[in-house]
């Protein structure tokens, strides 16, 4: 009896520091991630506020915050992804567990953001008409993520 108690002792604090470990990498994961949605959200609002007329359009900074966004959304990390960094497993997320159960339907959802910024980068620095013409197809890929993958 003793020796099982030892044993059980021993693998629960062997368990432990691992547990600790796995939820350190997981807070990680969700500062980065949250960190790469912040700079979408700040690129995405001068796009949004130059096509909605909040702010005078400019060929230039509108085609700057397209290639940000461009590129921000080609550094998709699967590590920044960790099963267990979800709303149900950690504070501080807003990420659902539905997104570790469909996996193919997410990835498709980032895929779509992906073309919708690339239809931005072309067109951004074009015009405000074209600029205008490609905001909704940006904005309806980040809500089509949000609606089913985010808690409000």
């Amino acid at each position: 009896m003793f020796h099982r108690l030892t044993a059980l002792v021993l693998a629960a604090g062997l368990a432990l520091p691992h547990a600790a470990l796995a939820d350190e990498a997981a807070e990680a994961a969700i500062g980065a991630r949250k960190a790469q949605f912040q700079l979408f959200a700040f690129n995405l609002g001068v796009l949004g506020r130059m096509a909605q007329g909040r702010m005078p359009y400019d060929a230039e900074a509108a085609q700057t915050a397209a290639d940000h966004l461009y590129h921000l959304t080609r550094q998709f990390n699967p590590a920044l992804w960790p099963e267990g960094s979800d709303n149900a497993s950690m504070e501080d997320t807003d990420a659902l567990p539905v997104i570790w159960d469909d996996l193919e339907e997410f990835a498709g959802r980032y895929e779509d953001l992906q073309a919708q910024a690339e239809t931005m980068q072309e067109a951004a620095g074009t015009d405000l008409a074209a600029l205008q013409g490609a905001i909704g197809g940006l904005g309806g890929a980040c809500s089509a993520c949000h609606d089913d993958f985010r808690a409000e």
